[in-house]
């Protein structure tokens, strides 16, 4: 399809698409150097709510991003009026345009060949749940009227576009835990399709609030090892119980390689596969075996042109779930077959905690060190290994240094969305 009205056309073929910047913030860091740092140190950033008073809640524990000042983005009344989950996506967002080189603010074609997809899973519900609660409390009337503008999960992607000048295709993905996937596969997609030349793509959330612990832990989805929090989030082991709520945020900018070689600016690694699959099974567990986990990655691998033998290291969305973690493990078996045993394997919400919509971006960007760095960061607590795991290389407690050519990073959600990336190291 073609139109001399618009100038455009469908390219001959998929463009490709590189990383040139990176930007995160987790329980362990407020920029990636300082979460890599501890993630390669096997440190836990999980510790007592400090967001709520937990008292009235039976899992007391969260990996919260600390010491958290969103002032070098937004101003004080800005602040105010904008969700701590766009705060924490701002700042990522900004973090990795300084990396990739983008200026304080996109002009002209750039800005209209540049988009913006930040996902979440749950949105602005800080906002939502102080609203509702001046609405019990204090009636419809006292209701703030930045609740809505505030609380809508497509709002952090508006904000990015608003304060940094982006004018291209903007929108959020919410598919619970593989939110982040979801945004970084799509935005690759609308680079490879010719619909932009740079996107911002990841995730951000905020969640550690009273009503979102509660309702987790009332699944039985959360772990209650308050006693220990640091060993309380343990992928793979035996005595994992649930997994360990976190907030944070993790973006990546995406560019069209030529694109990216003209400005010159330094190229962090290439994606080339994405696969997306629900499983049509359940609203919270997996499908038995793992399968859509399965078509997930085979439709990456498929895209990228690549056999199951070319991926030497596996990001595991790893919970910390019993049924989770056991469908994954099936999943890296049956993707991999003898292959399996070749890989090496790490589960960073060991250290992080679950960080639901940001899960999957942030997961993501420690692929990309992890290639880029040689070195696997550890799956910690993972004392015990799941009978499933045994013969695995699952990197239990330290770090190990490894070759990654080519990595697969997984994401899954409630409601059986699943998502698979690959990223390649980069090479001229």
């Amino acid at each position: 399809m073609s139109g001399s009205t618009t100038g455009w056309s469908w390219p001959a073929a998929p463009r490709r698409v590189v990383v040139t910047g990176m930007g995160m913030l987790t329980a362990l860091g407020n920029d990636v150097p300082t979460t890599w740092a501890g993630m390669v140190a096997g440190r836990s950033g999980i510790g007592r709510i400090t967001a709520f008073d937990p008292s009235r809640v039976q899992a007391k524990i969260a990996g919260e991003v600390k010491d958290f000042d969103a002032s070098g983005v937004l101003d004080r009344k800005e602040i105010r009026r904008t969700d701590r989950f766009v705060q924490l996506g701002l700042v990522a967002a900004r973090q990795a345009m300084d990396q990739a080189g983008l200026p304080p603010r996109l002009e002209g074609d750039e800005a209209e060949r540049t988009g913006v997809i930040l996902g979440t899973g749950l949105g602005g519900v800080g906002t939502l749940v102080d609203g509702i609660s001046i609405n019990a409390l204090r009636g419809p009337d006292r209701i703030s009227p930045f609740l809505i503008p505030m609380g809508i999960p497509n709002i952090g992607a508006g904000q990015v576009a608003i304060s940094f000048g982006m004018t291209g295709p903007n929108f959020t993905t919410v598919s619970a835990c593989a939110t982040g996937g979801h945004a970084i596969g799509e935005a690759w997609e609308a680079i490879r399709r010719d619909d932009a030349d740079i996107m911002l793509a990841g995730g951000s959330e905020a969640g550690v609030f009273e009503p979102l612990i509660g309702g987790f832990d009332s699944m039985r989805a959360l772990s209650r090892r308050n006693d220990d929090p640091e060993a309380a989030s343990r992928p793979f082991d035996q005595g994992r119980d649930g997994f360990v709520a976190g907030d944070g945020s993790g973006v990546l900018v995406l560019e069209e390689i030529e694109h990216a070689r003209r400005r010159g600016v330094e190229i962090l690694a290439e994606i080339v596969g994405y696969g997306a699959t629900a499983d049509a099974s359940h609203i919270t567990l997996p499908a038995p075996g793992g399968i859509g986990a399965v078509r997930a990655a085979r439709r990456a691998l498929a895209k990228a042109g690549l056999e199951p033998t070319d991926i030497a290291h596996v990001n595991a969305h790893a919970t910390s779930t019993p049924e989770g973690d056991k469908s994954e493990l099936q999943a890296i078996r049956t993707v991999f077959g003898d292959h399996a045993e070749a890989l090496s394997i790490t589960a960073n919400k060991s250290m992080v905690g679950h960080t639901l919509g940001a899960a999957g971006a942030i997961e993501a960007i420690t692929t990309i060190l992890t290639i880029r760095e040689g070195c696997v960061p550890p799956t910690i607590n993972l004392d015990d290994i799941d009978p499933l795991g045994v013969g695995l290389d699952l990197t239990p407690n330290r770090a190990q240094r490894h070759d990654v050519p080519i990595a697969l990073s997984n994401s899954f959600g409630f409601g059986g969305q699943n998502s698979a990336l690959i990223f390649r190291r980069w090479a001229e």
